[in-house]
Formats: structure tokens, sequence, C-alpha cells
């Protein structure tokens, strides 16, 4: 996927350390990594990672298929009577009118044999642009969004999730607002935000600018329409989480509790850091330990991601557990005050950060660490899922798939039974 060119500041998880040489040394590490990861070239026909439609096995699949046609009478009829031809079955049809062309999505269920590229191409159709679809895509578009509205309403760390799921394959990223005075991207966009091919710009509510961007799909201005409407409502609705908590029971019989975090526990939070010793708050922001505090405002809004805190019956904060939205890719980390460590609090605060981002669609999720920080290893080996270690002048990045959990694990229990603590 291409690299998006804004910039954004500098995450915690992300700092390499003092002094600087170090630090330069560790983010080119990881920039090498990232790069081993993400191939540029763009794909002839994006299938989501399965067989196109004319080597697919089967009765058929389903497929989005989006293609644009010229304005005119009889197009889409031209359109609809190739696809016909090849027993292919249209389930669903959105058009999205831009002036001298249209661009048409459907969802197919297409036989094994059936060549829809050539087919919409003879018919003219151009850019197509085709992926794999599921039985979600089977809800018809007013009720999808709707469903996708209740969930912004109900939790503001929804917004990226359900932008991602409104608007397909996208990259996504949020900018914080310039320091007062100062200017920023957020006093470059204006309120009803920009479109400019493949990349919107849209105001966050609380100052910021959220970036979306697919490499080689063009929003239309429907699109456009329909995702500042939902970052309309989440503005209108205000910070919100999802109330409750589960009680836990650790090995040595404490009990504590895990619940959803935001900017109203800051200072508890900021107490944490004060009972923990220099070398956690080294292992969890690899910098200067006293840089630890202003990442918190960060960490705990709910637009960059989600936060659970473990909490003793007391209401005493004893750790911290952020999953956070990377662009397409998806964060974990964890830091636990030094009483409390080795007692399964962490390994609890991972367990259920990674099931919600099974919840939420992700594939993988990384945590960037210490090569000697063995407590955050032990943890995502705890998890039971295949990992890939990448490590570069003493920096760890951890990758856990989620998508290869084998039967009966962690995971799927702690998905089975409802918690509070994540989407309702």
């Amino acid at each position: 996927m291409s690299e998006v060119t804004t910039t954004r500041p500098e995450r915690p998880g992300r700092r390499r350390g003092n002094p600087a040489a170090l630090a330069a040394r560790c983010a080119a590490a990881l920039r090498a990594w990232r790069t081993r990861r993400h191939g540029h070239a763009p794909p002839a026909l994006d299938t989501g990672g399965a067989r196109p439609p004319s080597a697919a096995a089967g009765d058929g699949v389903l497929w989005r298929m989006r293609t644009t046609v010229k304005d005119a009478p009889g197009s889409l009829a031209a359109l609809c009577t190739a696809l016909a031809e090849r027993r292919v079955d249209i389930l669903s049809l959105q058009t999205h009118p831009l002036g001298e062309e249209t661009v048409d999505e459907f969802l197919l269920r297409a036989p094994a044999d059936a060549d829809l590229t050539a087919a919409v191409s003879r018919a003219g159709g151009s850019d197509t642009w085709i992926e794999r679809a599921d039985a979600h895509d089977l809800v018809d578009a007013p009720t999808r969004i709707l469903g996708l509205a209740a969930r912004t309403a109900q939790d503001a760390a929804e917004l990226p999730l359900v932008l991602r799921q409104l608007l397909g394959r996208c990259t996504i990223r949020s900018l914080p607002a310039a320091p007062v005075g100062g200017r920023g991207t957020a006093s470059a966009v204006p309120v009803e935000g920009t479109l400019e091919g493949t990349v919107m710009r849209l105001r966050a509510p609380e100052g910021g600018v959220i970036t979306v961007e697919r490499p080689y799909l063009p929003f239309t201005p429907t699109e456009f329409a329909r995702a500042r409407a939902l970052v309309d409502l989440d503005a209108r609705l205000g910070p919100r989480i999802p109330h409750g908590r589960d009680v836990l029971t650790l090995p040595e019989g404490s009990d504590i509790s895990v619940r959803r975090a935001d900017t109203d526990d800051l200072r508890a939070a900021r107490a944490m850091h004060e009972r923990c010793s220099e070398r956690t708050l080294r292992m969890r922001y690899h910098g200067p330990v006293g840089d630890a505090d202003r990442y918190l405002n960060h960490l705990l809004g709910p637009r960059f991601g989600r936060t659970l805190a473990a909490q003793t019956a007391s209401g005493r904060i004893v750790g911290l557990g952020h999953l956070l939205w990377d662009g397409d890719e998806t964060e974990v980390a964890l830091i636990v005050e030094d009483a409390w460590q080795r007692r399964g609090v962490g390994g609890e605060l991972l367990a259920r950060l990674v099931a919600m981002a099974v919840e939420a669609g992700c594939a993988t999720v990384y945590a960037v660490t210490q090569a000697s920080n063995t407590g955050m290893v032990a943890a995502m080996r705890g998890l039971g899922l295949p990992l890939d270690y990448q490590i570069e002048e003493g920096t760890l990045v951890v990758t856990a798939r989620l998508d290869a959990e084998p039967a009966g694990g962690r995971l799927s229990e702690l998905r089975g039974r409802r918690t509070e603590t994540g989407r309702p």
C-alpha cells in the first residue's frame, strides 16, 4: 500500500530512546521493517487474497465490483446484459454520478467460469475494481449505514473502524489539532472537509483531522458525503465509551476489574506512572521517562484506539493496555506498575485487546518493544497465536496473526462470552 505523505506526531510505541543517534538508528530499523512488510505495486485485481472469478471453485462466490461508464442512456443496460450473458447474479447496485460519467458499484454472485473483467470492459466499463465480498455485504446499503451509525453512537473509538467498513479497503489516520497559536494540518482543512481523488480529509470533532486514503480507487462525492455525515454524528454526540467491567480473580486470589478507559482517567494514569520504576517506564515508552506523562492524553483519546484499565477494588489503576489504530495496521502496548507485574495482569489485558482486534476485523496486531522486555514477549507468546519476530538495533517487533487461531484457543473463549470492555 502506498505510504501516506502527511506527517503525524511521534507515537510513544515508536520512540527509540535517547540520545538522538540511537533514536535515529532504531527509527530507521522500524522503517525498514515496515518497508519489508508492505509492497507498493498495485494489484491487477484486488481479490482480498482469494482466487479471481475466472478460477474460483463452487457454484458461485460473492464479489464486489466497481466500474465507471459514460452517463448515457443504455450504458447501465449494456453492462447488466453482459453480466447476465455470463450467468452472473446482480444482488445489489449503487450508482455514483460524476458528471459525464457514473461509477456503478455491484454486489455479484458469479459462477466459477465467469470472466468479469473482460465482460465489463467489452460493455464499456473502465477502471474496474473487483474484490471478494462476504455475507455481511448482502445487507442493503441504508440498513448497513444505519448499523454503522449505531456503532459510532455507542463508542467514539468505533469511528475509524466504521469509516473503514463504509469505504472498503483504505488507510485511516488521525492527526491531532495544532497547539494553541500554531499552524498545523487541521488549520488547512475547511470545516466541510476536502476530497482529492483517492484522499479525503475530514475535520475531527476534537479539532484534529481524519485522513482517509486508498491508493488506487478514487472516492466518489457520495462516499465523501456519507463519511462526513458519520463524522458529524460523532461530533454531535461528544465523548463516550461503553460502561461496565469484567471482574477477574488472579492466580494468587486478588480481584481486579478490567474496563474501558479514556481521558477522564488521566489523573489516575499519571498517579500510576509515579508508582512505576524508571525501568518500567523506559520499557514501555522507549525514551526518557520524563516524557511518559505527555503521551497519556493522546493514548487515552478514543480517536486513536481503545484503552483498557486494570483497576483494584479501591479504584487504583495498576495497568493500562492500548489498542492503537495505526493506519491499516493495529498496535498493542502494555504497562503494568511494578508491584503488580508477574501476576497475570498484562496477559489478561493483552488477551482482551487482541480479542477486540479480532472483533474489529484486524488480520494482525504488533507490539514494538525492547529485546530485553521478556514480560511483553511472554505475554505475546501466551496468546497461543503464530508470531513473527523482527529485531533491529535492540528494537523488537512482535507480530501476531489473528486469522490462524487453533480451535478452542483463548481468543475463541473470550469472544464467546459477552464482555462490556469490548464493543457491545
